[in-house]
């Protein structure tokens, strides 16, 4: 049997030289300037996980203006997944930031990527994105026929059930509010709709946006606190 060469009860034996130097490496304090390089590096980590988690996974955005009232007043932020067009496709009743076709920034909004049949959406986008960012509700994806009614969608002959949206067009027959004629969604495009139907900028002018524009789908507001949210 091998026994230690100190008794247990032995408290006051004197240490060895090699525990003397663990014990002070132990007791020995930070100096200032280790301490402010650990918090230096642990800020540019933090940092640096806040920059790829918001340039590959999530992404907040202000909203701008006032078509998507009432669902998302001006000055919201809302949260946007980013990840989501990797690993799937759009789904109708999203909201969606996405870049629009060039030119729907720009007034006046007669900017589709060819000449409209009267009293109908715009079925064409023109060839490049903008820059800008935009907010708006998948409201048909491809393949959907589409008209509006009263700014009401008839997706594929079928009035939709849009709680949601605002009564601007309630009782316009408007340009923006009524396009009677069917329109067809090209492959591969989604159109989009403001939920203020009469003061929105949107698809009905500038066309369906192809999905490799599609930024991806807002989940959550966060901002202001009275208002936050999941979607």
């Amino acid at each position: 049997m091998i026994r230690s060469s100190r008794p247990t009860g032995a408290t006051n034996l004197p240490l060895t030289r090699l525990e003397r130097v663990k014990a002070a490496k132990k007791k020995r304090p930070k100096s200032a300037g280790s301490s402010i390089l650990e918090l230096i590096v642990i800020v540019a980590i933090a940092l640096g996980l806040a920059l790829v988690i918001q340039a590959l996974v999530v992404k907040p955005y202000r909203i701008p203006s006032e078509s998507m009232v009432p669902t998302l007043e001006v000055g919201q932020r809302v949260l946007v997944n980013r990840l989501a067009q990797r690993f799937g496709e759009p789904s109708i009743g999203d909201i969606a930031v996405f870049h629009p076709p060039a030119g729907s920034e720009q007034m006046p909004l007669d900017q589709c990527g060819e000449r409209q049949p009267p009293r109908a959406a715009c079925d064409k986008p023109t060839p490049q994105r903008s820059e800008t960012n935009f907010i708006k509700r998948i409201v048909a994806g491809p393949g959907d026929t589409v008209s509006v009614d009263k700014g009401r969608v008839i997706r594929n002959g079928k009035p939709t059930n849009e709680p949601f949206i605002s009564d601007t067009c309630a009782d316009d027959n408007g340009a923006a509010c009524t396009l009677p004629k069917t329109i067809t969604i090209p492959p591969g495009h989604w159109f989009m709709m403001g939920d203020n139907r009469g003061e929105s900028d949107d698809s009905r002018f500038w066309g369906p946006v192809p999905t490799e524009w599609i930024i991806g789908p807002a989940f959550a507001t966060y901002w202001p606190p009275d208002r936050i949210n999941l979607f």
